[in-house]
């Protein structure tokens, strides 16, 4: 028998909202890095209106492992970033 997993706080959520940032600054492609932001923003704002316990809680699960794979990808990615950098990323 399943036992019901509580719905995450208010807290949890714009932590694991700002974990996703967070992640997505250790990007060291320009593009990846903003698609990477660009796609956290889009996901949070689309499942905001989740209202069902069960659903918000199913959400939680997945923006944890989606959280875990972008860590894995960010290192991955840093092995092979090129060593020019690119135009956005020059501080004038």
């Amino acid at each position: 028998m399943a036992t019901a997993v509580p719905p995450p706080s208010r807290t949890t959520v714009l932590s694991l909202f700002r974990s996703f940032l967070r992640s997505a600054r250790q990007f060291p492609d320009y593009n990846i890095r903003e698609y990477t932001k660009r796609r956290t923003i889009d996901a949070f704002h689309s499942n905001k209106t989740l209202s069902n316990p069960s659903s918000v809680a199913a959400a939680f699960a997945d923006g944890n492992y989606q959280l875990q794979v972008a860590k894995r990808q960010a290192l991955v990615y840093s092995f092979y970033s090129p060593k020019l950098k690119s135009i956005m990323d020059i501080k004038h």
